[in-house]
């Protein structure tokens, strides 16, 4: 610096754009002299932000050129990637602050390199959610092609992680919530992504976490095998490793879904699923693949909801993953209801044993996919007490609750078209004798005979037993009984969950 005093420094950002005559006049009139050390002068330029210390860096090496790409000035390098650099720029008219991706020069000296980026681009165009990072503009002319994109103030997932180590169950489920719902976006639109990995995710300071670069480091359909080995983006040869390994096309969408469920899984644990490797052949040996330890025997602790999404999503068969993100959302917003919930672990199918037969993928299927709508259950009681009780018990195994200590009136509610609860609990503790005859009555009347009934006796009226209508859907329990028991009792009796699933 000291080679240059503040009027060259001066000259050459003018020269380059960087500053106009109007800003280096409002710098030398606070000085009031121009007779300055380059320190003093490019220090207020920081200070004022007329200038980044990434552009006066370039600058005082005598660097010409990559201080603009079409109407927008670099500000700063945000990252630097195998194929491209991303840059926050500003335009120079409105100001408008973009992420710019720009080709590296290597690959757009290369047609067919610069023209599958371009068109890669002008699909990511016609993508409109709130999970993917939106591009704006394609750019291409000559030797230079670039992106502008939204610029997403925070942290990519990776370097997230790297602060985090590792995220709780909850948390990690409502990020994939996202990142799947925008994946599936796209495959309803027909675009894969092919390079689902941490750097690809942003997270934004709110929290929201958003896909880019769908497809910009694909490898072409027609790559030969030397090629592969050489290609420079690790986690397109991954792709390769893995279609290869399950004996599917190189283009199949359900690639995409296995290094989504990779993404849950480090997410959840802070460790990568497949060994970390430079070499590249190893990188496509199928022994990687098998070669996973389960998650659940990596950290016994997490959730078993939460465990069975990421082995289904991992599945080596892969007609047993998940066949499109829509399925896997499905069950990824069950387990965060559960997990949130609370839900006890062991009433869930055990992880270990889901799923080893295509009937019992189906039964694990059916059941997440039953608890999408939270299925309600009314409570007649009028024992503040109990009421709590039975509440705070039932609502921790997922049941929307509804309370009411009138039985009268709880059959009213039943007259509409629509029942309000899928099983009603008749319960004498706080209610008596009525109890039971509303419970009877239910049993007998056209538009309620057919719904799951519970009589919940206090140990005093253990004599009315024999005065209750009972059938297969409708029962009879004593007190004292613990609240998992009833919860067992009341599953046993809601429709579409048979006496197999029951057990698991």
């Amino acid at each position: 610096m000291a080679e240059l005093s503040a009027e060259e420094i001066a000259q050459r950002l003018i020269d380059l754009n960087l500053v106009t005559d109007r800003d280096l006049r409002s710098v030398w009139g606070e000085f009031g002299r121009r007779n300055v050390s380059p320190e003093e002068f490019t220090q207020l330029l920081l200070r004022r932000e007329l200038l980044t210390n990434y552009q006066l860096d370039r600058a005082l090496r005598g660097e010409r050129n990559g201080f603009f790409y079409g109407d927008y000035k670099v500000l700063y390098l945000v990252a630097a990637g195998s194929f491209a650099r991303v840059y926050r720029a500003a335009h120079k008219e409105t100001g408008r602050v973009v992420a710019l991706k720009v080709l590296r020069r290597r690959w757009s000296d290369n047609p067919a390199h610069a023209e599958q980026f371009v068109r890669e681009g002008e699909m990511g165009r016609t993508l409109r959610h709130p999970n993917i990072v939106p591009i704006y503009e394609v750019y291409s002319k000559g030797r230079t092609h670039f992106l502008v994109m939204e610029f997403v103030e925070g942290h990519n997932l990776r370097d997230f992680m790297r602060l985090r180590k590792k995220l709780d169950p909850l948390e990690a489920t409502r990020l994939m919530i996202g990142i799947t719902s925008g994946l599936n976006y796209a495959f309803q639109r027909g675009v894969a992504h092919r390079d689902l990995k941490l750097s690809n995710i942003l997270i934004s300071s709110r929290g929201q976490p958003k896909l880019v670069d769908f497809g910009l480091a694909a490898a072409d359909e027609r790559i030969s095998d030397e090629a592969l080995a050489n290609h420079p983006n690790p986690r397109t040869i991954d792709y390769a490793g893995l279609e290869r390994a399950t004996g599917v096309r190189k283009d199949d969408m359900r690639s995409d879904i296995y290094f989504l469920g990779c993404i849950y899984y480090h997410m959840l644990t802070g460790q990568p699923p497949l060994q970390e490797t430079k070499d590249r052949i190893q990188r496509l040996s199928k022994t990687r693949y098998l070669e996973v330890v389960p998650i659940h025997k990596l950290d016994p602790d997490i959730p078993r909801v939460v465990a069975a999404v990421v082995n289904q999503a991992m599945e080596l068969d892969v007609d047993r993953r998940y066949q499109t993100p829509a399925q896997m959302l499905v069950d990824l917003n069950v387990a965060a209801k559960r997990v949130e919930a609370g839900q006890d672990i062991d009433e869930l199918p055990d992880a270990e044993a889901q799923p080893t037969t295509n009937g019992d993928r189906d039964r694990w299927v059916s059941m997440l996919a039953a608890e999408g709508r939270q299925q309600a259950l009314m409570v007649v009681e009028a024992n503040t007490k109990m009421q709590d009780l039975l509440r705070d018990g039932l609502k921790r195994a997922g049941y929307r609750v509804l309370l009411t200590s009138d039985p009268n009136r709880a059959m009213q509610r039943f007259d509409d078209d629509q029942p309000p609860a899928d099983a009603i609990i008749f319960s004498t503790g706080g209610v008596g004798k009525p109890a039971v005859e509303a419970f009877n009555r239910f049993g007998q009347e056209e538009r309620t005979r057919q719904i799951p009934a519970v009589l919940l006796l206090d140990k005093r009226h253990r004599g009315w037993r024999d005065e209750a209508d009972v059938a297969p859907h409708r029962v009879v329990v004593t007190m004292p009984i613990k609240l998992r028991q009833l919860r067992d009792v009341i599953r046993q009796l809601m429709p579409g969950e048979s006496a197999e699933a029951q057990q698991r």
